[in-house]
């Protein structure tokens, strides 16, 4: 019964230990993900300006008989 208690004691003083803190590698790996987000994004936003430009010109040009 002891040996069981002594595992479960471990377990939980080892979630205190790493519960909550932000280490180094979290904020590498979040910097790695995010580095090609923040370059691609302008290069999408662009795009779908130009493609809804697009589109409304030829909606407009429909118009004309």
């Amino acid at each position: 019964m002891w040996g069981r208690w002594e595992e479960k004691k471990k377990k939980t003083r080892r979630a205190k230990k790493n519960k909550g803190e932000y280490t180094f590698w979290d904020g590498f790996f979040d910097l790695l993900f995010w580095v090609p987000e923040l370059l691609i994004l302008p290069i999408r936003l662009i795009f779908f300006l130009f493609r809804r430009v697009g589109k409304l010109f030829k909606d407009a040009f429909d118009f004309i008989p």
